[in-house]
């Protein structure tokens, strides 16, 4: 078999040019891929180099790890940074000012932060949209540069149709950025959908075990490719050796831990609905959800993550404190199953306004789905709320 016709499971675990590697004998022969701890490199001679200068520019540990992700979401190059912020950052120095995003007016808390306090302030404005269901050519302007979505949403799981968004930046001739976050690339792949480029927290499902910080941008572009190869040597926001072995180290378990993770969250959302404590459940995977069918047609499963509220604000509050398995804590994708209360966390720095609007009341819980017994955490909520 063609290492390239390897399935998702396997590409987790070999890279595709991995064969060429051991021929070479390159790293001699390690199974785990080498954490290259240097900030610089001899060159034997002038105008003579090994591949790698400095390590800001690139690092053996990095370069595998880009080339991994890029892999699993069919890129044609992904760039490793220190954050999911910092490749969102990065990923704003595209732009100049003057020039206009759509972005989806249900994103995570740190990137409308951004948006508004950063990127504003040079001189990017944003036209915010229900990108699941408003119809968004009317909102495109001459200055118009990009659609920015998430799909689900963070934390509404708003459900996005990734290939009629395409269909309409092609169009007009505008990029399309998806951030897969909640998805991995396990379940959902933007650009074979027609993205142009695709944002990862690699904080998040990529390393998977709440060890580590990293962010990710891939695209399918050689003109993005080129730009953000350039930038990324010049703002100096690549990712560590040692943290970009622990992404490569938790991707290997990508594709068990989503499959476990996400049956334990249809079995959870499926008891909160029968829960008399609780007021609705938002979960593609339940047949209700109004996405539910684009998700059966874009992606390969409905994934780990999962809104619920409350009666009353009270019972919310009440919940956080109570749980004892499932921790209380910021952040999503680990092993660990964590509870979130987004109108002090995640998107805490939301004018309340749009919190409401987007249908984060005080009420809103949201829960990240680890590896634990299903059974143990439909315990532990039942005592929570209860």
């Amino acid at each position: 078999m063609s290492l390239s016709q390897l399935s998702i499971e396997t590409k987790c675990i070999h890279l595709e040019n991995e064969k060429d590697d051991i021929t070479a004998c390159k790293h001699y022969g390690a199974i785990s891929f080498p954490i290259y701890q240097t900030a610089t490199y001899a060159h034997p001679a002038v105008g003579r180099s090994s591949g790698f200068d400095y390590s800001r520019l690139q690092n053996p540990t990095r370069e595998q790890l880009e080339k991994v992700v890029c892999s699993l979401e069919h890129g044609l190059d992904a760039f490793a940074l220190s954050s999911g912020m910092a490749a969102i950052s990065l990923l704003m120095e595209l732009f100049k000012p003057g020039d206009n995003l759509i972005v989806d007016s249900d994103l995570y808390g740190g990137t409308i932060r951004l948006f508004d306090n950063v990127s504003a302030k040079n001189g990017i404005s944003f036209t915010r949209a229900n990108c699941s269901q408003d119809n968004l050519e009317p909102l495109i302007k001459p200055e118009t540069k990009a659609i920015y979505i998430e799909t689900p949403t963070n934390p509404m799981m708003n459900v996005t149709d990734i290939a009629k968004v395409a269909s309409l930046a092609k169009k007009h001739e505008l990029l399309l950025i998806v951030d897969n976050t909640f998805m991995s690339p396990y379940f959902q792949n933007p650009i074979e959908l027609g993205a142009d480029i695709v944002i990862h927290s690699g904080t998040k499902f990529l390393a998977g075990h709440n060890d580590t910080l990293a962010g990710f941008i891939v695209t399918s572009r050689a003109d993005i490719q080129e730009k953000l190869r350039f930038l990324i040597k010049t703002t100096g926001a690549g990712l560590a050796p040692f943290d970009s072995w622990l992404v490569l180290r938790g991707i290997k378990t990508l594709a068990v831990r989503m499959e476990k993770s996400q049956m334990t969250a249809q079995k959870i959302a499926l008891w909160l609905k029968e829960n008399p404590n609780v007021e609705s459940v938002i979960y593609p995977g339940l047949v209700e959800h109004p996405g539910h069918e684009i998700m059966k047609k874009q992606a390969r499963g409905f994934g780990a993550m999962l809104t619920f509220r409350t009666h009353s604000t009270e019972q919310a509050l009440s919940t956080m404190s109570r749980v004892r398995l499932i921790k209380y804590a910021e952040s999503l994708g680990g092993v660990e199953t964590l509870i979130t209360y987004p109108t002090t966390q995640t998107h805490a720095d939301v004018p309340e306004e749009l919190r409401l609007k987007n249908g984060i009341t005080p009420t809103t819980l949201r829960l990240s789905v680890g590896l634990e017994s299903a059974d143990d955490l439909i315990a532990d909520l039942e005592d929570a709320l209860n």
